[in-house]
């Protein structure tokens, strides 16, 4: 394995891993600590988007001040950071809030399968052979997750089932919604401005000042943590390793988000994680891999019927 090579793996290994312990230290505040999943979402949105844009202007990415300049793409902006960012931060919070870290990562994972069938029905096509096996494997591994193979009982609530799913359906959008900025503009661009406009929407359902839960010095870490590491870093990562290794494998790699989730909300947080969990979180990893194989011909599918 060559250097550059070695570098984007360990790159999108660090983003994802970023991504799941922040899980987990979401969990940690929202159950031992108090703290609301909209206050968190609120900081969590202003405070990265600043970051992200302020990064921006010092590397002169010239996308930063360019994209207020046109209308339509100031409009599509917009709308990706209230229905994109919003959509998908919220619920995902939501989901770990009403259940736990690895149950809510896991759920999110199934983006890939909602994005198929939004690609099938855009195109009028049935999707192939191995996508279908993708989508039943995911409606399986779904099942063992919900309740742990027994199809008399859920294992989680019904609101964590609820905001999972939601989660799901929110990263997908956020996945399909900038597909035309991201042609014209840097991620930073889109990604930072999107937080920011996300997170002063936000601001009328939950201003930052209105907050409840225990501050300490684990809390005021923990925070730090979710915003630095778990959205600078991890997008940073994550995003980076494109440059360095195929955006397949950056999709495949993506998958210890939700190993590294389990694994921490276990040892840490002494979540049960029992033989149903694992096989359910294999079968949507496992269709996670399917369809990344697929993702050059859904973006091709996207940009035809956009």
């Amino acid at each position: 394995m060559n250097k550059v090579r070695f570098k984007g793996i360990v790159l999108v290994i660090f983003g994802s891993t970023l991504w799941g312990v922040s899980a987990t230290v979401a969990q940690f505040l929202f159950k031992q600590n108090n703290f609301t999943a909209e206050w968190l979402v609120v900081i969590r949105l202003l405070l990265s988007g600043i970051l992200l844009l302020g990064y921006g202007l010092v590397k002169k990415d010239p996308g930063v001040k360019n994209i207020w300049k046109n209308k339509k793409d100031v409009i599509t902006l917009l709308s990706f950071g209230i229905l994109g960012m919003i959509g998908s931060q919220y619920t995902y919070f939501a989901a770990i809030k009403h259940g736990n870290a690895a149950t809510a990562t896991i759920l999110q994972y199934l983006s890939p399968v909602i994005i198929t069938c939004y690609v099938a029905i855009c195109s009028k096509k049935l999707p192939k052979k191995s996508q279908l096996v993708a989508i039943i494997l995911a409606i399986v591994g779904t099942f063992f997750i919900i309740t742990k193979g027994d199809i008399n009982s859920l294992s989680v609530s019904k609101e964590a089932l609820f905001w999972g799913l939601c989660s799901a359906v929110g990263v997908a959008l956020y996945t399909l919604q900038p597909a035309n900025l991201l042609k014209k503009y840097s991620v930073i661009t889109i990604i930072g401005g999107g937080m920011l406009i996300g997170g002063i929407a936000f601001c009328f359902i939950n201003p930052p000042w209105k907050f409840s839960g225990t501050w300490s010095v684990a809390t005021v870490s923990a925070v730090g943590f979710v915003v630095i590491f778990g959205t600078l870093f991890a997008y940073y990562g994550y995003l980076e390793s494109l440059n360095y290794i195929q955006p397949i494998e950056t999709s495949i790699l993506g998958a210890f988000e939700p190993l590294s989730a389990a694994f921490l909300s276990v040892v840490w947080l002494k979540n049960p994680f029992g033989i149903g969990d694992f096989i359910g979180t294999a079968c949507i990893i496992i269709t996670t891999v399917i369809l990344a194989y697929s993702k050059k011909d859904n973006a091709k599918e996207i940009v035809e019927n956009d």
